[in-house]
């Protein structure tokens, strides 16, 4: 007789989070994730530190995930894990744990990539979640990634536009750096930003046809801000943080979605989703929702937990690939950068 319910643990450990999720068809039982502290010492995510840590990590969250979501290992289907893209010595930790599970447990191994990951969290399955209908646009936002992409199929995806040179998430952390505030600094930078002024300041848009993102120009653009403010007003940047970061913020904001927009009114797509871990920035939730009025579209938000870095994510999209049957041999390897 087949098994009913599929039950998949996946392992995400492409940057500097390491995650455990069990998933039931398409339901998440767990989802865990240990964060590291180490990097905001040193301003940014130091890879050799990272992987050492998810080393540590690993064995812990997976014992965690499966004793929160009460299921044995003798009761898991496939074993998912990001293949990439990320950090090499981050994702081979993921990869050859997973592996060693798949082979010791005589069960397929399921390679996901971590950017179709972000956008498949849409389709886990949750109360009063509603899903996207193919197919529909995703703006996906990381710090590593920024991406337009029609996604026609749970596997077919057309990137349509995407950064340049550098991802949105890189430009708040790089701001936020150049304010002074601790690494990660996006989140900062939102959190401000709620009591600003987003008007106060101005900064040159990007002259960028098409579809493509740039942000280089943008951050470039702020740090000699900061710096002409600085040389006349040593304590600039102290008093006038809030105006600063809500100024800041709206500007980037505003960067993704006249593209975004655009390219909804060149399309008869009526469906917006956002992904990623800039996806949790609350005034571009508040603008892409705001959007339903003024487009008269359709919009999905994830919640908080699934736009950062997580392996519900990447438990999702192996869910869909095990259907199909789509599984790995035990010699694929990371990739650092986004494969399609």
């Amino acid at each position: 007789m087949q098994n009913i319910n599929t039950y998949i643990l996946a392992i995400e450990s492409s940057c500097d989070d390491t995650s455990c999720a069990i998933l039931c068809n398409e339901k998440v039982l767990s989802n865990v994730t240990a964060n590291q502290s180490i990097h905001e010492q040193y301003g940014g995510v130091v890879p050799e530190l990272a992987s050492r840590d998810h080393q540590k990590n690993i064995v812990p969250v997976v014992e965690a995930a499966l004793k929160k979501a009460k299921v044995s290992l003798s009761q898991i289907n496939a074993i998912a894990v990001t293949r990439g893209p990320g950090l090499m010595g981050s994702l081979l930790v993921g990869l050859n744990f997973a592996k060693s599970l798949s082979l010791s447990l005589n069960i397929p191994l399921i390679e996901v990539n971590h950017m179709q990951a972000h956008i498949m969290a849409h389709f886990i399955k949750e109360e009063e979640q509603k899903k996207p209908d193919f197919p529909f646009i995703c703006l996906t936002v990381s710090g590593g990634h920024t991406q337009l992409v029609q996604v026609n199929s749970h596997f077919s995806y057309d990137v349509l536009g995407q950064t340049i040179d550098d991802a949105i998430g890189e430009a708040f952390d790089k701001a936020a750096k150049i304010l002074g505030l601790p690494y990660p600094g996006g989140p900062l930078i939102d959190k401000y930003a709620k009591e600003g002024d987003c008007f106060k300041y101005k900064f040159p848009d990007s002259k960028l046809p098409g579809y493509d993102f740039s942000f280089s120009g943008i951050k470039t653009a702020f740090l000699y801000f900061i710096q002409k403010e600085t040389s006349k007003n040593p304590d600039f940047v102290q008093q006038n943080l809030k105006d600063i970061c809500a100024s800041i913020q709206h500007h980037l904001v505003n960067q993704l979605l006249k593209k975004t927009v655009t390219l909804i009114q060149n399309t008869s797509i009526n469906q917006l989703a956002i992904a990623g871990g800039v996806s949790a920035n609350s005034e571009l939730r508040k603008r892409v929702k705001d959007m339903e009025d003024e487009l008269g579209i359709q919009t999905f938000i994830p919640r908080f937990e699934y736009c950062t870095d997580n392996a519900a994510m990447i438990g999702i999209t192996a869910y869909f690939k095990y259907l199909n049957k789509e599984f790995a041999g035990l010699d694929i390897t990371p990739f650092a950068t986004f494969h399609s």
